[in-house]
């Protein structure tokens, strides 16, 4: 005889606070490398779509153009520095060669960013592509896998939505509490 499995939605009690895709009233940065601008100039303009149909006005995108990927980590945090912008969005694609070249510059670049992000404050989203070959890298730069410039610049406007949250005072934050009529809920 089978088990009943019981399956439990989460208490009503529970809060949550995520961002929107709501880019009205935000500011963005994109830092694109040259680099295999045949791919990241797809990304650019999928980025910049994808910031306009959630609300961006074209005066609140500030693109910065960098040589190549490895310079994406130092030109993020310096646009983050200025206080110009709400996210930034990083953009560029590196394609393995027959060298170690591949890892060593894959490896900075992701930690640079991430290093860029944790110590400014500003959310930094990831549209790198790090790719095999250049087929994968068409692939994720809209043709079979979508667009990861677009999906940077979606993940770009709701972390700056939820950093606005996050900074702002608690009332704000318990405005997100589902609605339980005029019952206070308990905690058990």
């Amino acid at each position: 005889m089978a088990k009943k499995i019981r399956i439990e939605s989460p208490r009503a009690s529970r809060r949550s606070t995520q961002g929107s895709l709501n880019a009205a009233g935000h500011r963005f940065g994109i830092v694109v490398s040259r680099f295999n601008a045949f791919i990241t100039e797809r990304l650019l303009q999928s980025a910049i779509d994808a910031l306009c149909r959630t609300g961006a006005k074209d005066k609140d995108i500030l693109i910065v153009r960098v040589p190549g990927s490895f310079e994406i980590p130092s030109a993020s945090r310096a646009l983050a520095e200025t206080g110009k912008v709400d996210a930034i969005i990083c953009l560029g694609c590196l394609l393995r060669g027959e060298t170690a070249n591949y890892e060593h510059i894959c490896a900075e670049v992701t930690r640079g960013v991430g290093q860029a992000a944790q110590e400014t404050g500003v959310p930094h989203s990831w549209g790198v592509l790090t790719c095999d070959n250049l087929e994968q890298a068409i692939d994720r730069a809209g043709l079979k896998s979508g667009n990861k410039g677009f999906e940077a610049a979606l993940a770009a406007v709701e972390m700056a939505g939820l950093a606005g949250q996050l900074s702002a005072p608690s009332s704000k934050l318990q405005a997100t509490r589902p609605q339980r009529g005029n019952k206070r809920s308990r905690r058990r």
